[in-house]
């Protein structure tokens, strides 16, 4: 009979160890997801990083009454690309986001601008790259949620404090985007 609770005991806690892996496995595939997700942001990101300067030369000659808006465009850039981590980059790309609508407002303004070749491919290289980055965002927060998710949620919550395992921030949409644009048939 001893032998039979030893047993039983002996069981239970493979049970609780066999639980405890699979749920430690879990967490750390879904931190790797989101760094994953992050890494794609990453290069589209870069690759917009690579444009705006391009753009920035390019439209200064036409838009010369506009060098606030310039010179807020590169600056943001500048700080987005010193960002590290998704904590730093959210912010600083959000800022970025708002100065390029600025300017894209502003080359509406332009005749000459819009009719200029160059600018015109450069313009729709950055909002292919922008609809690359929207959809990179949308899997970054999936998997940022599905992380979140597990490591908030009970039981895994109790081996996701012990190990370390932390939520990840939301890539969020911008207060200046959010906004319903404003449309004139006049």
């Amino acid at each position: 009979m001893q032998s039979l609770g030893l047993y039983i005991v002996i069981g239970v806690v493979l049970l609780v160890l066999v639980w405890g892996v699979a749920i430690y496995n879990g967490l750390v595939r879904a931190k790797n997801q989101v760094e994953n997700a992050w890494r794609q942001i990453d290069v589209q990101l870069k690759r917009r990083h690579d444009l705006i300067p391009n753009l920035v030369e390019t439209v200064k000659d036409y838009m010369a009454y506009e060098q606030e808006t310039l010179t807020r465009v590169i600056e943001a850039r500048n700080r987005a690309v010193a960002a590290q981590g998704p904590n730093e980059a959210i912010p600083a790309e959000n800022a970025l986001t708002g100065a390029l609508g600025r300017l894209f407002a502003l080359a509406e303004n332009y005749p000459q601008l819009k009719a200029d070749q160059s600018v015109g491919r450069l313009m729709e290289e950055l909002a292919t790259t922008e609809n690359k980055i929207a959809f990179a965002r949308q899997f970054y927060n999936d998997s940022a949620m599905a992380n979140n998710n597990r490591v908030e949620s009970f039981p895994s919550n109790l081996i996701a404090n012990r190990f370390g395992f932390r939520t990840s921030p939301y890539f969020e949409t911008p207060e200046a985007e959010k906004a319903v644009p404003k449309v004139d048939l006049r």
